[in-house]
């Protein structure tokens, strides 16, 4: 079974190589365009470009997937099946191209957290378990029928990095069980109905901002230590504080957080620190305890060692 490979992150990396390493015929891969990152705007290849570089697998990676160059060249690849892994939002011209249809793989259990970021929004809503789905494409993002899912749990101390590498490798293995059923002719797909459970709010993934990442003061501890789980290591939940000695708030990235939970009489939002080994924030139930953080223009570090720093 011919087939066609789209993705672009690390996350993708895994799935590729899941059916490169399997022997199954990859006829081409599809990724995004170069760009330009760092200071020196070097240009910088996708992950998945470099791996099937490095396999000398057919590459593709069009500015625009309704080009008509673009369609001419993966028509002539004449794929079975395609596949997608973290892409992007494909028109129809694109997904009904194959006579088994195109598949995504995506990292949660459908139809809850459709959306870019799955994995963020699962722990930072303090789910205790989520998964991978794949399903096959139609007209409205994340909503085609199911093929297959797997449940994962969310550990106390999982974060989105750990999170993610654990989906990464599970997601491989779901993708090339599904691509054995469509190969054999045994696929069954299911309307996302079927797996909604009764009277559960549906919650979304969206794409993660600046403005979305900043945290909530306001809220109970453990409401935002999830919160700075799930966007850490990257792209890190943030808040404007202000330190012992210091004129003016500052932006203040963390990364890592521990819970205490007590009674007090400090105001919400108020930076408590003994200025040379621990700092905590006040909440009103208790004290998010800050571990690993970032300042502007510094690295990320333990938070004793950002206070012996200060003056």
């Amino acid at each position: 079974m011919r087939i066609v490979f789209m993705g672009t992150p690390q996350f993708a990396v895994e799935s590729l190589k899941a059916l490169v390493e399997g022997g199954y015929e990859v006829v081409g891969v599809v990724t995004m365009p170069d760009k330009a990152a760092g200071r020196g705007h070097r240009i910088q290849y996708s992950p998945v470009k470099q791996y099937a570089l490095e396999q000398g697998l057919p590459l593709l990676q069009p500015e625009k997937l309704k080009n008509e160059d673009f369609l001419d060249a993966l028509r002539a690849w004449k794929a079975d099946v395609q596949v997608v892994v973290a892409f992007r939002m494909l028109p129809e011209v694109v997904w009904s191209m194959p006579p088994h249809g195109t598949f995504n793989l995506h990292a949660s259990l459908l139809p809850q957290y459709r959306g870019a970021a799955p994995i963020n929004w699962a722990i930072m809503n303090g789910e205790r378990e989520t998964g991978l789905t794949t399903f096959f494409l139609t007209h409205e993002i994340d909503t085609g029928k199911i093929i297959l899912q797997e449940k994962l749990p969310i550990s106390d101390t999982d974060n989105a990095g750990s999170l993610h590498d654990k989906l990464m490798l599970a997601g491989a293995s779901l993708l090339t069980r599904t691509l054995d059923l469509i190969a054999a002719g045994e696929v069954r797909a299911y309307d996302q109905s079927e797996f909604a459970l009764p009277d559960s709010e549906l919650k979304i993934a969206p794409k993660l901002f600046k403005e979305n990442c900043k945290m909530d003061l306001t809220q109970d501890v453990k409401t935002v230590h999830n919160f700075v789980r799930g966007l850490a290591p990257y792209p890190g939940a943030w808040t404007l504080l202000q330190f012992p000695g210091q004129p003016e708030e500052s932006v203040l990235k963390v990364f890592e957080t521990d819970c205490e939970f007590s009674v007090h009489q400090f105001p919400h939002g108020r930076l408590v620190t003994d200025a040379k080994k621990t700092a905590k924030i006040a909440l009103k139930d208790g004290f998010l305890v800050l571990k690993s953080v970032q300042v502007p223009n510094k690295k990320r570090m333990e938070i004793g060692e950002l206070l012996r720093g200060m003056r």
